[in-house]
């Protein structure tokens, strides 16, 4: 038994080799990943959580970079919904991500850093891995899936690709295919970092990173997932006091002169010190190429046909405009369609996309009465 309040933080190292979508081979694969809980005699309590695209193993425990607590700790948690008194909680690091698990900044076969030699990867093939990883662990079925935003895509690729090994599967914020406005704003936070001279091809490990294409890529992907009204209610057109001008006014320059520049700017150069520029790279085309439709002829009921036995909990918010409701009803429709039984609500936030990480005691009832529900 070890101590559940942090999780248990380890890197299994698999031979594989994981064939990816590309054609590309991987061999060995590393996956880091943290663990709540035990596993119960019979094997049924385990629970996946996916994270989303800048996340990270550390689900419910201190990021070992920032120290700030888990990006879910509002969810997983003694006496919360994903508990781990009752749970086995595993949570990976994806595939080509940069907190452990094998990605660019890895070491490749001739000692050096795979950088931009590392193969693209899809989201099934973070998937495949993670079926990797549970069988490392002895895990053969998982009673849930659960996942937002990226992560809700993975949990929507488990029962797609595994639907044997999932019985339960909660998506949250989530599409079942990347839209072109998605891409669109993926491609300009690509561009952003492939345009900074500090980039050099991806080969910049031995020196000073692209941290000023990194900080505007994110700082263009975080206006995504806020929504207008949340911006407005925090900022408005509120001015940014500065030393000696506690009052704040115009530089008549281009300074942050207005409170949301200066919290965009913030969020970006934050960001810097925790990721690494070429997975974000890796991790925005691999969303980008997700469409659980297209191998089955652009029929997203075919793709959950398999998975009729798997029960599904799809939520979404009001505010999302870069997943919004409609995704989510084409996503239950599917599931209509292939005779797997599915609930939806949408929830009324004003945080936009960022919703499902943020306060709202709303989601929490969905999901623990959901999970608590499984049979």
């Amino acid at each position: 038994m070890h101590d559940t309040r942090f999780g248990l933080a380890r890197t299994a190292t698999l031979a594989g080799p994981l064939a990816l979508d590309s054609g590309a081979v991987l061999a060995p694969v590393d996956i880091a990943y943290e663990t709540y809980g035990n596993l119960s005699a019979d094997g049924g309590n385990a629970i996946l959580i996916c994270h989303a695209l800048t996340g990270d193993q550390h689900v419910a425990s201190p990021h070992p970079i920032t120290g700030k607590p888990g990006w879910w700790a509002r969810m997983v948690g003694a006496g919360k919904p994903i508990d781990p008194a009752r749970h086995f909680i595993i949570c990976a690091n994806v595939l080509g991500s940069c907190m452990g698990s094998s990605g660019p900044a890895s070491l490749a076969a001739d000692g050096a850093r795979y950088a931009m030699r590392f193969p693209v990867i899809t989201v099934a093939d973070m998937v495949r891995a993670q079926a990797m990883l549970l069988d490392h662990l002895g895990v053969a079925r998982l009673s849930a899936v659960v996942g937002g935003s990226m992560g809700g895509m993975q949990a929507l690729c488990w029962a797609a690709l595994f639907p044997e090994r999932v019985a339960a599967c909660v998506a949250i914020a989530a599409t079942a295919r990347h839209s072109a406005q998605n891409i669109a704003f993926h491609e300009v936070g690509r561009q952003a970092i492939m345009a900074d001279p500090a980039w050099r091809g991806g080969d910049y490990y031995d020196g000073a990173g692209p941290a000023a294409g990194l900080a505007v890529a994110r700082m263009a992907a975080h206006i995504t997932y806020l929504s207008e009204a949340g911006l407005t209610e925090k900022f408005g057109r509120r001015l940014q006091a500065r030393p000696g001008n506690s009052n704040g006014a115009k530089s008549f320059g281009f300074d942050a002169d207005f409170q949301v520049e200066s919290y965009l700017r913030h969020q970006g150069l934050s960001f810097v010190d925790r990721f690494d520029a070429n997975s974000y790279l890796y991790i925005t085309r691999a969303m980008d190429y997700f469409d659980l439709a297209e191998p089955h002829g652009g029929r997203l009921s075919l793709a959950f046909a398999p998975a009729r036995a798997t029960r599904f909990c799809v939520v979404s918010f009001d505010t999302d405009w870069l997943y919004p409701t409609a995704e989510s009803r084409l996503i239950v429709q599917a599931l209509n369609a292939a005779g797997a039984p599915a609930s939806f609500v949408e929830l009324s936030s004003p945080f936009g996309h960022d919703a499902f990480l943020l306060d709202s005691p709303e989601l929490n009832r969905v999901v623990d009465g959901f999970l608590q529900a499984a049979p």
